[in-house]
């Protein structure tokens, strides 16, 4: 006998709370930077140009979800 296959539903697309799950997103990079740059201090070399690497795009990323909540506020 064979097992049921189990049926899988989608989540429904709720984003009545995207607006705060990006502003903490935005609040828990901005702290990455801040604390990444505590260890630049510290840091040499390919260390050194990683991290700043790292917080280039994390200012990137922060960029982009600051245009996502834009665009949640005119949908």
């Amino acid at each position: 006998m064979m097992p049921k296959k189990q049926q899988f539903q989608p989540n429904p697309d709720d984003r009545s709370d995207n607006v705060e799950k990006l502003q903490n997103m935005i609040e828990d990079t901005i702290q990455n930077i801040e604390k990444s740059e505590e260890t630049l201090e510290n840091a040499s070399g390919e260390d050194k140009q990683q991290i700043m690497s790292k917080n280039k795009r994390r200012e990137e990323a922060i960029e982009g979800f600051r245009e996502e909540i834009k665009d949640e506020y005119h949908s």
